[in-house]
């Protein structure tokens, strides 16, 4: 009788080190009254979300102000947190930084978020739990929304080499996911949040009013 596989172990990388200049002030800390979790951030919610939906461990990038932020990350044995020295070199800095932090774990994939993407615990399970049941498991899976290619993105580990090398001159996190798509495992979502960045006061607004929160 052949032996279950054991599950995946999935990491997530949550990316919150810019300064926010087109917000105005920082992203990681404005409410997200949609959050089941009471008094959340986008902070607080985008780790309590990868938590819930089963990512371990979690790994906050921390950078611009990140004192004033730290307070601010939820505790727990499964959260780190790690502070980008050069994270006002660009957000390729800060996801080399969040996958250096995973050296010597025994994962099998890697999400990588940010803390301007407001995401569901139910939308970040479904990516995972489609990712993991693929066969064979495809090196990159991202939710769609629409037909549209959304994020947060999640890679197998055999491209943690690759995500490490990631660079502002060869446009980050994109150069990866390009090289992959072809490959990619597409997982449809109802949520429109899911190709839904929050940059800017609009972006904000916007995003409380898909969420039902206005």
């Amino acid at each position: 009788m052949t032996k279950p596989e054991p599950p995946a172990r999935v990491a997530a990388v949550v990316l919150a080190a810019g300064e926010s200049s087109r917000m105005g002030e920082p992203k990681a800390l404005l409410a997200w009254p949609p959050s089941p979790w009471p008094h959340a951030t986008l902070l607080s919610h985008a780790v309590l979300s990868a938590l819930e939906a089963g990512y371990a461990p979690v790994v906050v990038v921390l950078g611009h102000d990140a004192e004033t932020l730290r307070p601010y990350v939820p505790p727990g044995e499964s959260v780190r947190v790690v502070v980008n020295a050069r994270y006002a070199e660009g957000r390729a800095t800060s996801i080399a930084c969040g996958i250096a932090a995973l050296e010597g774990e025994a994962i099998d994939g890697v999400l990588v978020s940010s803390v301007d993407q407001p995401r569901s615990a139910e939308l970040l399970r479904t990516l995972r739990e489609a990712w993991e049941a693929a066969r064979p498991r495809p090196p990159l899976a991202a939710p769609t929304y629409g037909g549209k290619t959304g994020h947060p993105p999640l890679f197998d580990a055999a491209l943690l080499p690759e995500l490490l090398r990631v660079s502002e001159e060869r446009q980050g996190l994109r150069e990866v996911t390009a090289r992959h798509y072809a490959e990619r495992l597409a997982v449809p979502s109802e949520d429109a949040l899911a190709t839904l960045n929050v940059n800017t006061p609009e972006d904000y607004e916007r995003a409380l009013r898909l969420a039902g929160a206005e």
